[in-house]
């Protein structure tokens, strides 16, 4: 199978996220090809079997500058991706309420738009948990 992880962040955190879950589904035996910055053209290139956005928010519950022009190119040329496996992990912080991980809930609406069938609910990564190490 073959899986393509797009990311979209702001300052690093969900580039973070991208390089840990392609070293996961790669020990699990699959095809992975992460990429941060592509194109409309590359990511068709690519031929993916399963896609895995993974995406910060920003602003007022928006999308990160690398991510929007593609979400904006997928939405305009829909693709026929009707029954691609996708999957989606957002970043936020619920102290932002409504905005929390929204952008990685407008990947999950284009996601619909689409056709791609999500495998399981968005991961949401909250940035305002924090976990204490063990002393």
């Amino acid at each position: 199978m073959n899986v393509v992880i797009v990311s979209g962040t702001v300052f690093g955190a969900a580039e973070d996220v991208a390089h840990h879950a392609a070293e996961l589904l790669a020990q699990a035996g699959l095809n992975v090809s992460y990429q941060p910055r592509v194109s409309y053209t590359e990511l068709l290139a690519l031929e993916p079997d399963a896609l895995l956005f993974i995406t910060s928010t920003t602003g007022m519950g928006e999308l990160p500058e690398n991510l929007q022009p593609l979400i904006d190119t997928l939405r305009e040329k829909a693709p026929d991706w009707q029954g691609l496996l996708g999957g989606v992990i957002g970043l936020g912080d619920a102290c932002y309420g409504e905005d929390f991980c929204a952008g990685g809930e407008m990947v999950r609406e284009l996601y619909a738009e689409l056709g791609v069938v999500e495998l399981q609910d968005m991961l949401r990564l909250d940035a305002s948990e924090t976990v204490t190490p063990e002393r």
